[in-house]
Formats: C-alpha cells, structure tokens, sequence
C-alpha cells in the first residue's frame, strides 16, 4: 500500500539537495573550533551555512545561533532571556497560552499566560494589561502548528518594545510557509528548526538581535555566541541552510498550491460533519478538525490502516495522546478536544494524495463512530 504522508508539521521528508548537502560536508574533516587547517575547513563549512541561512530569513550572520533543534532555540530565548532580565531587575516571563510545549512548558516555573480567543489568536487588550516594566521576556509563536492560526507578532512586538520588554516568536512552523524577515519584522529573538522544511532533525537555530544576548542555559565551551555550548555540528548545518533557502525560494508560488490543497481538505471535512478549527487565513498547510462522534485516536489508526498519515496535534508529547492544550486554551471542551485531527502539508503533497485522503476518511469516519 502507498502511504500518503500528511504529518509535515510533526516532520517533513528530507529534500534531495539537503541530504546532498549533508553528504558533501559530512566529508570535511575536522573540529569547526580547532585552529588548524582541518578544523579551518569545517569552520569555513559552517559559516557559510550561517551566511546562507540567515540570507534566507533576513538576519545577519552574527545573528545565527545553531541549537539542537527548534525546542532547545524556544528554551535559550524563553529561559536564557528570562535570566537576563532579572539582570535587568525585570522577573515576569509572559508566553501565549497555545504555544508549543517547549514554550508552554514555562508556565511550570512561574511565566504567566496570555490568553487566546476562540481563534487562537493572542488578546491584544489582555497583552495591553499585562504586559509591564516587569516583564523580561513575551513569547508568542508566529504560527500555531496544531492549528495555522498566523498571530499577530507585529502588535505584539509594538507593546512589548513599549514596555521594554524582549519578545521572542517560534517561527517553527513560519519558516517556509509565510514571510519571514528577521530584520523587519521586530521579534528580538527568533526559534526555527530544520526538519520542519525538509531539511535534518537534530539543527535548529534562534536568531537573536545583538542586543538580546539571552543567558546560556547550558554549560560548556560556548562556541555558539556564548549563548549555546557543544562541537558545532558542520554537515547538519550545511544541510539546514541548503533547505531552508529552497523553502524561502519556493515560498510564494509552493503556499499558493499548498493553500488550494488545505482548501480542498476543509470542504471534505466540512462535508463529513467536522469542524474546523482553523482559520481561511491562516498559514496554508494546516488544517485541525474535530469530528463529534469519535476518538482521534481511533480515526488516526483507521486512517493509517487506509494507508493515510496524520496528526492528533503536537507530535512533542512523548507518544501519549491526551486533551490538546492548545484546543482547551481556544474554549474547546475536553470531549472536542479528544476529537480533532492535524492533517499538515509540505513540499511532497500532492492532488493525488488529498484524492486519497478523500477515499477514505468516509469509511474511517464511519467505522470510528460505531466505536464510539
């Protein structure tokens, strides 16, 4: 059977000319830290993929931090920059209450949570009130991947900044789907990962302005801007780049075709009796529904017997399946909340694969509700 994949937010196949990438740097030996040449080769590697990444995303190349992935870039800005304010005599952490877990997870250790409105959408008038001189760091995502919903960062950026308050976005699921300038759209700190794009797992980076110098929540030789510790990984970061400048380049005319694909995927679960939670306006390669009548899980397994790959949500939690947060946190019920699906896009989905989808989602809907 032929798998149709529609997973792309939890990750995206490697693209052809990443792998590539990888392969050629993977060759070069030699610490990018050590001073001779060998190790000059692989430092030479790895600042030309900073230079090509940040040629991507609009950001100078003193600006790339390389991290682990997307989670270890949210946690240095979040944490990191919540440790540099209290330098700064600021001790309150605010992130919106639909972020990634990696973000979210702050909440533990005393940040506070701005609200969200049945949308999704950040409250511009709750962020208005909270936000204050007190504040060290806001955190909003730039694009929720359980959802699309596209936040409002901009307005976001203005009353922090008015505040004088750091604001970092999870730019994760932004990254080759909608615009992403560094330079001009105001975030002082900025979280993106490879896998997403179709680039490796195992790379990320945060970009952060100069003047936003986050605390290192790590230790070690501080290699990465004394910001991120550990042996610079040269073939990864190759490989990042070459991905992410193919997802930048393809962004407006692949976002088009992707947003016709996630159209045709609404009306079909529209016709099924689903609802959306997803906006028309969102990012164009996400689409969360919630069917009444069923356990996700139950159609997730149908839908995979039927050869069919999708989502219950956040692919970070671990296997364990429980009520999405993000849901809750729009005014979902529990009950809603335990019955919506993610089908996400990405540079290898095609008509054929949402002519699939639309074969047999109506059997695993059916079967799915007589278990109900």
């Amino acid at each position: 059977m032929q798998s149709v994949y529609l997973d792309h937010a939890a990750t995206s196949p490697m693209r052809p000319e990443s792998l590539e990438a990888f392969v050629s740097a993977a060759g070069v030996v030699g610490n990018a830290s050590s001073l001779h040449r060998s190790g000059q080769r692989a430092r030479r590697v790895l600042e030309e993929a900073r230079e090509e990444l940040a040629g991507a995303v609009g950001a100078d190349p003193a600006e790339v931090i390389f991290t682990s992935g997307g989670s270890e870039a949210d946690s240095i800005a979040v944490l990191g920059g919540w440790e540099a304010g209290r330098a700064r005599g600021r001790s309150r952490c605010l992130v919106s209450a639909v972020e990634h877990p990696a973000v979210g997870g702050a909440v533990k250790r005393g940040a506070e949570a701005l609200p969200v409105d049945r949308d999704g959408l950040v409250d511009l008038d709750a962020a208005r009130a909270m936000i204050d001189a007190d504040v060290a760091v806001v955190s909003v995502m730039a694009v929720n991947n359980e959802t699309g919903a596209v936040q409002p960062v901009a307005a976001v950026r203005e009353i922090a900044a008015g505040a004088g308050a750091w604001l970092h976005s999870d730019a994760v699921q932004a990254l080759g789907h909608v615009p992403l300038d560094f330079r001009a759209d105001g975030p002082d700190l900025v979280s993106l990962s490879a896998h997403k794009v179709g680039g490796p797992v195992g790379i990320g980076a945060l970009l952060a302005r100069r003047e936003a110098s986050p605390r290192p929540i790590g230790l070690g030789g501080g290699q990465e801007r004394e910001v991120r510790s550990g042996t610079q990984p040269v073939a990864l970061a190759a490989a990042f780049a070459r991905a992410a400048s193919l997802a930048v380049g393809e962004l407006e005319e692949d976002s088009t075709r992707l947003r016709g694909l996630r159209d045709r995927i609404s009306a079909l679960a529209v016709s099924l009796g689903g609802r959306l939670n997803s906006l028309p306006a969102g990012a164009p390669h996400i689409v969360n529904v919630t069917f009444d009548g069923v356990r996700a899980d139950d159609l997730l397994f149908l839908l995979d017997q039927r050869g069919v790959h999708a989502s219950v949500g956040s692919a970070c939690r671990a296997g364990v399946h429980q009520p999405s947060e993000v849901l809750l946190a729009m005014g979902r019920s529990e009950a809603e909340a335990v019955q919506s699906l993610r089908f996400s896009l990405g540079w290898t989905t095609t008509v054929a694969d949402v002519d699939a989808l639309g074969s047999a989602l109506p059997e695993a809907l059916a079967v799915a509700r007589t278990a109900f």
